[in-house]
């Protein structure tokens, strides 16, 4: 009886390790083709600047700090301005693991806004998230903010309406 304990227990074991290096191998796809798809010159690096957009396209949303943090991890002891795919790779899956970064939820991101709308009017104006987005907190460059205006700002109204914006941030998984 101890036996074929043990032996549904070792073939528990095998199964999980199998099912834990199936996902890390999926992870380990994932993580490549987002890194080719920056890495212009086929020769598995890229671009510095690259890296926060390539792992935000794995659905990881670091802080500016954050970011900067896991790009010294793993540029060369003599920054050359690009991240080879051997440096990157390690990191991006243990942070993939690890769950590390996740996006926040719609309801998180409602409430933020509902806050910052405090004449409850659904709406905020250009004025209004510029001086949000720029003051408050860890400050929005120009290029981010114009970027989240070309997209969030309701071209005939010329405001926010937030509801919508939310629904283009949120990232189903």
């Amino acid at each position: 009886m101890a036996t074929s304990a043990a032996a549904l227990l070792s073939q528990a074991e095998r199964d999980r390790a199998a099912e834990n290096e199936n996902l890390r191998a999926e992870i380990q796809k994932k993580v490549y083709e987002a890194f080719s798809i920056f890495d212009h010159e086929g020769n598995k690096t890229v671009d510095v600047r690259e890296i926060g957009t390539i792992i935000r396209s794995l659905n990881c949303c670091p802080s500016e700090g954050e970011l900067n943090d896991m790009i010294t991890e793993m540029e060369e002891e003599e920054p050359t301005g690009y991240i080879k795919y051997e440096k990157f790779e390690p990191v991006m899956i243990k942070v993939i693991l690890e769950r590390k970064y996740k996006p926040q939820s719609e309801d998180i991101l409602m409430k933020a806004l509902e806050v910052l709308d405090q004449e409850h009017k659904e709406h905020l104006t250009i004025d209004e998230i510029t001086k949000f987005m720029t003051d408050y907190g860890e400050a929005f460059t120009q290029d981010e903010l114009e970027e989240m205006k070309s997209a969030a700002v309701d071209q005939e109204k010329g405001v926010i309406y937030y509801k919508d914006y939310v629904s283009l941030l949120v990232v189903d998984e």
